[in-house]
């Protein structure tokens, strides 16, 4: 619990100076860094599992879908051909390196992972880039962003805390034996203090719809999507039969366990922010 607490407190300092110094290209950099690394994690898995799939082309790929939204604002380069390209690149590839029997695993697994991580993560990009004509200021999106960031990541510290305190009742016993409907209300509520904290800290540049009481309202079923992008994680490590995704957060696993509840809360909190605008 010591280097889980520890790794935490650096990991939010980290993420504060990176914004405070560089901004949007520090957010964006983080996120896509982020990006490729849990989807190197994710293929091991998939490789694990048996899957094959085309992990150094398709970090590459992955890389550049999360990327997409800040290279269409900065210099008009458009995203929406790059998942095609790539199941066109797999699909050619998957008949001359894969044997038959691997083919279709491989092809969708790559796929998977590049949908799954690649393209929901790219909406924190999207939440953290400022777009023609936007109406939100430049820093009023790296609130956004953090608001999403915190949300999702406080559910997991609600969850834990509050599961260790009173938790009885498992909610996935075949999947993640240790959570508990009762931690799962508590982190939901944490992340509903957190959100409205976060939104009063950021109002002077948060657009006017953002108030604490929204933002606390909100945050409950971004929380919720947070505990099932978990839990999804937890699917595919018990499917490649490995606890940790990786070694490199002490006390935390790999980057997709760091990562895991942001995947699924990137695109929910952009919709639900995107009644804001």
């Amino acid at each position: 619990m010591a280097k889980r607490i520890t790794s935490t407190v650096v990991l939010w300092l980290l993420l504060f100076a990176v914004l405070w110094f560089f901004r949007t290209d520090g957010a964006v950099a983080v996120v896509v860094a982020i990006s490729v690394l849990t989807l190197r994690e994710l293929y091991r898995l998939m490789d694990a599992a048996g899957h094959a799939p085309f992990g150094g082309l398709g970090m590459i790929f992955g890389g550049l879908v999360t990327l997409a939204p800040w290279t269409e604002a900065r210099f008009g380069i458009p995203s929406y051909p790059l998942v095609a390209l790539a199941a066109v690149v797999f699909s050619v590839r998957i008949l001359a390196e894969r044997a038959p029997e691997k083919r279709v695993d491989a092809l969708t697994s790559t796929l998977f992972g590049i949908v799954y991580v690649s393209l929901l993560l790219q909406y924190l990009v999207r939440i953290v880039t400022p777009v023609p004509g936007d109406t939100i200021h430049p820093a009023g999106r790296l609130v956004l962003f953090l608001w999403v960031v915190a949300v999702a990541k406080f559910c997991d510290v609600g969850a834990l805390l509050t599961g260790l305190a009173i938790g009885r009742h498992p909610m996935a016993p075949l999947t993640s034996p240790k959570k508990t409907w009762e931690g799962a209300a508590g982190g939901v509520l944490v992340s509903m203090g957190v959100g409205a904290l976060v939104a009063w800290l950021g109002r002077n540049v948060l657009p006017a719809g953002m108030t604490p009481a929204r933002a606390a309202l909100i945050a409950a079923p971004l929380a919720a999507i947070a505990i099932v992008s978990d839990l999804v994680e937890s699917v595919i490590k018990r499917r490649a039969a490995i606890k940790d995704s990786g070694g490199g957060v002490p006390g935390i696993g790999g980057i997709f366990d760091l990562s895991d509840s942001l995947i699924l809360a990137a695109p929910v909190g952009y919709f639900l922010l995107q009644q804001l605008a």
